[in-house]
């Protein structure tokens, strides 16, 4: 069954935050997360469901339907829990997401964009692909100090100046975990790992120094600031996913990378879409898109991970 049900069941705890360290018998779940709203329902209703839902829990499920070839029932049985990483002024705090029912013991590491890891929207995002069989690490890339929207555009560059390492310390401290705790467990499958925005070109960058091949496969959602010179290192395929209509992921740059197909990789252009309209949805058209290209996504992560580990 993967991870056995003694690393991953969450049962009823206390503390509402603890330290986690190898093995995996100090796990001390706090959260569990069960399927807490109709995903078929539609997008007025999901979102007075939401509203109502949110209140009462951490963790809410996604607002889409859940997608075609996936239990529901298995659906149900996502445990979410929340960890702390590392020690002392070090430590970073994730989401794990995991798969109880049909867990496929693979991990995948999720990189938010600049608005962080307790966005909605991400959270949703995580909840799906755990979904589906995996074991999802959603770490804090910003030390509770995400980019929040009410500031203004000017005071952007000096924040992502000060936060980016901040990013690449706790990425790196993130990947340690997953490693370590996959090991004390006896898993030795590569990882998967993904990214919207910050963290689509944050994808890049991790692939790119990936010298101990942790990583299977990639995929980044209309990543930013990525440099084809560097993409040209990548030795394991990453799918590329953005619109056509994004100034921040320009499609000169992913159709370089496509040109060279490093390492196998794939790049999926949608006509007509900008930033962000896969994990934020802003209409009708947008939800189809966005579930195709979730689609895409899964069957990436199916051949490139789970697939090779038969």
């Amino acid at each position: 069954m993967g991870l056995t049900s003694a690393i991953f069941t969450a049962s009823t705890a206390s503390s509402s935050r603890f330290l986690l360290k190898p093995p995996f018998t100090t796990f001390s779940p706090n959260l569990q997360i069960h399927k807490i709203c109709n995903l078929s329902v539609n997008r007025r209703r999901r979102s007075s469901i939401r509203r109502d839902t949110c209140r009462r829990r951490r963790l809410c499920c996604s607002q889409v339907r859940i997608e075609s070839g996936t239990d529901e029932e298995a659906c149900e049985l996502v445990n979410g829990i929340e960890v702390s990483i590392g020690e002392g002024s070090d430590t970073v705090a994730a989401y794990l997401l995991t798969a109880v029912k049909n867990n496929n013991g693979t991990g995948i590491l999720l990189l938010s964009d600049i608005f962080g890891f307790e966005d909605s929207s991400t959270r949703d995002f995580a909840y799906r692909i755990a979904c589906n069989g995996y074991n999802v690490v959603l770490p804090d890339l910003f030390n509770g100090d995400p980019w929040q929207k009410e500031r203004s555009m000017a005071l952007l560059e000096p924040w992502l100046a000060t936060h980016t390492q901040t990013a690449r310390t706790n990425i790196a401290a993130s990947i340690k975990w997953m490693v370590d705790e996959f090991l004390a467990a006896g898993i030795s499958n590569k990882l998967g790992i993904v990214g919207f925005c910050f963290g689509g070109g944050k994808v890049v960058d991790v692939l790119a120094e990936d010298s101990d091949d942790r990583f299977g496969v990639g995929v980044s959602f209309y990543g930013t600031r990525i440099q084809p010179s560097v993409a040209a290192k990548l030795k394991v395929p990453v799918l590329y996913i953005t619109g056509d209509d994004d100034p921040l992921c320009p499609v000169k740059v992913v159709e370089d990378i496509e040109r060279d197909n490093v390492g196998g990789s794939k790049v999926v252009v949608f006509k007509g879409r900008g930033h962000g309209f896969v994990h934020r949805p802003a209409s009708s058209e947008e939800d189809k898109d966005a579930e195709e290209a979730f689609m895409i996504m899964r069957n990436w992560l199916q051949n490139g991970l789970v697939a090779k580990m038969k």
